[in-house]
């Protein structure tokens, strides 16, 4: 049996479960509201705030989608009652973030700026201190959009292993290499 699929749902108060005709999951909480498709197969128990996702058989099919419906359910659940915050460091020098409004501008060392529209469903807030790197804080709802949105901006600039310079998540940690050394002859 899928160890992730059999794991309860905890549904917090505040945040209602409903599954339409056609399999649609939706979810309404206090930060907004998600939708997905699921399978046919695979049914869903809400007794007491706890959400169970059940699967008809052994298959291997529906072995694969129980585990993996579950985590979308729980990513959903978890998002609308809590939401999800990613914050990204743009390391080097000159290196600069700036919002207006869902426009996110960057300069990332290019000879031009790097400009971003977002969509609405994620919030950004740039901030910029003197003597330390700026930081890209979003914030959403939807955990997938979100991921989405901040490879898409790491991949502007992706940190180098030489100086670690490039749009890197806070906290990671990045592989350094040693230089050139001087090599004798």
């Amino acid at each position: 049996m899928s160890r992730i699929g059999k794991l309860p749902i905890e549904v917090p108060a505040g945040v209602k479960f409903t599954v339409s005709d056609t399999n649609l999951v939706t979810v309404k909480g206090p930060l907004g509201e998600l939708s997905q498709q699921v399978d046919p197969d695979i049914t869903f128990s809400l007794e007491d705030g706890i959400l169970t996702v059940i699967r008809p058989t052994d298959e291997k099919r529906h072995r694969a989608m129980h585990g993996l419906y579950r985590s979308l359910i729980n990513n959903m659940v978890v998002g609308v009652s809590k939401g999800y915050e990613v914050k990204l460091e743009l390391v080097g020098v000159g290196y600069r973030a700036e919002n207006d409004g869902q426009i996110l501008d960057l300069v990332l060392g290019y000879s031009h700026h790097t400009y971003l529209q977002l969509p609405a469903e994620v919030q950004v807030e740039a901030k910029s201190d003197k003597r330390s790197n700026p930081i890209v804080t979003l914030k959403s709802c939807d955990k997938q959009l979100i991921g989405h949105i901040a490879a898409k901006i790491r991949s502007f600039r992706k940190p180098e292993p030489y100086k670690g310079k490039g749009v890197k998540f806070v906290g990671e940690v990045i592989r350094r290499k040693a230089g050139k050394s001087a090599g004798a002859k």
